[in-house]
Order: structure tokens, then C-alpha cells, then sequence
């Protein structure tokens, strides 16, 4: 079989390259501005290096025919140390949230000498049994359902659900800005040339198995207290299953950042080491 070309990963920094590294890790389909810029600004103005990265099928790295993903999952997390590599970064503290937060698991125990710290944001444990655990809600199974249907070439078709989408995931304690999410999504979709790749996401094969269990670093979990689609129980295994690990409960937090929530979730970030 031939090797794929190594794929263009787009990356951009904020901060001094002498301070402390940071690297973000965004979820399925979402490439580098869903973590805002505002976001990693005021993260680095904690005297901390911050790295955030479009994940290939994403914003404007490399890109696949969409259904058709010609790398596995494993790729994403060796991905995340050439992101490292080309910034000349030796460790780093890694952030993932949601499927960044499944790669930033895997990226801390493949990689244990790149890594100095791990926060994983709203993910469930790698290598645990969580089939006891309360599942994806009901209401979000349905909205997710109604993916399958979305013609991902059409740009209105395509806004019009990921707006469903981002108000499914939302806090259940600060109100939904739907004019600030569309904003949000527009240019995300704009800038990467359409979402339709970024659908390969969900296709992709696993690889070797791995435990959290095994984890090296330091370990914060940050979780919504009313994620719909992992709980806030499989936050709170994720922890358990780490000795010494911090959870840091979102309270009424979705699975997303909600601006309201930056400074709690940015300081527990900056402090962690």
C-alpha cells in the first residue's frame, strides 16, 4: 500500500514561544476557531504559549473525499505531535475537548515524553467501562439523527442544522446567542470551503487499545454538569480513574465553551501543571 502524503496541518500561536506550551485540540468537524480567539488570547495572557490547529478535514488543513477517509484515527493523534514538531515544542500541556479530548488521551500515552499535563474537556475515560453509565440524551440522539438527511454542499441546508446543533449543545444555565453561534459557524464554514469532509470524522477506525489508567501526567477534567451527550458521569470517571486528577464541574455547562464559563475553565487550565 502507499503512504499517504503527510497531510498539511494549519496552525497558528498566540503568546511568547519562551513561555509554557499549550496545545488545543478541537473536536469532530471542528477546526481551530472553535477554540476563539479571544479564548487563546486571554489563555496566553497567563504567560503560556497557545497553539490551536484546523485537524485535517477541517478549516484549511489537508482534506479527504468526504465517506471515504483514506487515514485512521490514529493519524489525528500523531497529527497533534507534528503540530508540536513544526512549532519546535519539546513538551506540552494538551487540551482536547470532546473527540480532541479522546486524541489528547492517546496523544498522553503514546507520546509521554511530549506531554507535561493533560486536560481533557467534556470526553469520557479512555479504557474504562462506561456502559453503566447514563448515555447520550434522548433529545440529542433525535437531533443528531436528523444529520443523516443534511445535504453537507449546501451552504443553508448546512447553517441552518449546525445552529440546531450548537443550541443542542448549549448551557443550560446562560441563554443561547443564535445570532453569535450562526456568525460563528458562517465563518467556520466560509473559511474552510464547506464541512462535507469534516463529516469523515465519524468514520474513522480506532487503533490499538489503551487505558487511561496508564496515564503519566498530570490529569484535569473539566466538565458541563449538563452535557447531553457524555453526562457529567463520565467526567467524573475519568477523574476516578486517575490518581490525583481535578475535575472541574461546569455548572448548568453544555459541550461547548461558553464564553460565561472562559474564566473558570481558563484559569483551572493555566494553573494546572
Amino acid at each position: 500500500m502507499t503512504a499517504l502524503p503527510r497531510p498539511e496541518i494549519v496552525s497558528e500561536t498566540f503568546g511568547d514561544p519562551a513561555d509554557p506550551a499549550i496545545l488545543l485540540i478541537m473536536g469532530a468537524m471542528a477546526s481551530m476557531l472553535w477554540w476563539p480567539e479571544a479564548f487563546c488570547r486571554q489563555l496566553a495572557g497567563h504567560g503560556r504559549f497557545v497553539v490551536r490547529y484546523d485537524n485535517r478535514d477541517t478549516g484549511q488543513s489537508t482534506k479527504y473525499r468526504p465517506g471515504t477517509p483514506p487515514y485512521a484515527f490514529e493519524d489525528m493523534v500523531d497529527d497533534a505531535i507534528r503540530v508540536l514538531d513544526d512549532h519546535n515544542i519539546a513538551r506540552a500541556h494538551v487540551v482536547g475537548m470532546s473527540m480532541g479530548g479522546m486524541i489528547a488521551q492517546i496523544v498522553a500515552l503514546k507520546y509521554p515524553t511530549r506531554v507535561r499535563a493533560l486536560t481533557v474537556i467534556s470526553r469520557s475515560p479512555l479504557g474504562v467501562d462506561t456502559s453503566g453509565l447514563p448515555g447520550t440524551s434522548q433529545a440529542y440522539k433525535e437531533h443528531s439523527a436528523e444529520g443523516a438527511d443534511v445535504d453537507w454542499s449546501d451552504r443553508d441546508q448546512v447553517l441552518r442544522y449546525m445552529v440546531k446543533d450548537a443550541r443542542a449543545l448549549a448551557s443550560s444555565r446562560h441563554s443561547f446567542d443564535k445570532e453569535r453561534a450562526r456568525a460563528a459557524i458562517e465563518e467556520d464554514y466560509d473559511r474552510s470551503g464547506g464541512l462535507a469532509s469534516a463529516t469523515n470524522h465519524f468514520l474513522l477506525k480506532g487503533g490499538p487499545e489503551r487505558r487511561i489508567k496508564d496515564l503519566a501526567v498530570p490529569l484535569l477534567v473539566i466538565h458541563g454538569v449538563a452535557d447531553p451527550i457524555f453526562p457529567i458521569e463520565h467526567g467524573e470517571a475519568l477523574a476516578d480513574a486517575v490518581p490525583g486528577a481535578r475535575l472541574l464541574r461546569i455548572e448548568g455547562g453544555g459541550h461547548e465553551l461558553h464564553r460565561n464559563d472562559w474564566p473558570q475553565i481558563i484559569e483551572a487550565i493555566a494553573a494546572h501543571r
